[in-house]
């Protein structure tokens, strides 16, 4: 049973939410700020964090960001009536996975758990096919029928990163301080370097293409169905 930890200072609704993931077979922990989220994180580990933005004590950027150093596999899922361009690349910045907004839609959220669910399972197995093309994590190989193509390894990461997550957007600076790490010294232009060379390198791969966001970043979309 996957555990799902739900941060929202509404009480309201957030045993509204615990209630309706407790019915469809998922074990939640409540709490009422990111404070409180921290200190539960510490006795149970979830599976996926849900986190209001506007608490008090924590808010959910600075949960999401101290959550990200220290788990950075770790799925969490803003959710927020915030819903402006600005404010979803803050929340992407911070490492956030998803960003629902509120009034939330409760089988639209769980839609987004479940998706949020399968990606950190396809992580965590060092493999994922997307249509007939499949990615070795562990042999940054991308493959698909008789071509095979061995990837440097940031280039590999990068694209395991977005196709784990197709229509995804991930900012710049949230690849950046994933795959090149969060001291790195190269500025956000080193994504944009990698993601041409990407594209001109799978442009032998159908199943799968690169989108630029304007204004945010970049997202994976699959092609072929």
């Amino acid at each position: 049973m996957f555990t799902i930890l739900v941060a929202e200072d509404d009480l309201a609704l957030q045993r509204l939410m615990c209630a309706y993931l407790g019915m469809k077979g998922y074990q939640t922990i409540p709490a009422c700020n990111g404070q409180e989220a921290l200190d539960a994180i510490e006795r149970v580990m979830p599976d996926l964090v849900i986190a209001d933005v506007m608490m008090p004590v924590m808010d959910g950027w600075e949960l999401t960001r101290e959550l990200r150093d220290a788990y950075p596999r770790l799925p969490i899922m803003l959710v927020t009536a915030r819903d402006s361009l600005e404010d979803k690349r803050t929340g992407f910045t911070a490492g956030a996975d998803d960003y629902l907004t509120k009034p939330v839609d409760l089988d639209e959220l769980l839609l987004h758990v479940n998706a949020l669910l399968r990606r950190a399972q396809v992580m965590n197995s060092h493999k994922l096919t997307i249509g007939a093309t499949t990615l070795d994590y562990d042999r940054l190989t991308v493959n698909r029928g008789d071509t095979l193509m061995t990837l440097p390894k940031k280039e590999f990461f990068l694209l395991f990163k977005l196709l784990s997550s197709p229509m995804q957007i991930f900012t710049r600076r949230q690849l950046m301080d994933e795959i090149w790490g969060m001291d790195a010294e190269s500025d956000e232009r080193t994504v944009d370097v990698h993601i041409k060379r990407l594209r001109e390198k799978c442009e032998v791969f159908p199943d799968f293409h690169i989108e630029t966001v304007r204004g945010l970043g970049y997202k994976a979309v699959k092609d072929n169905g």
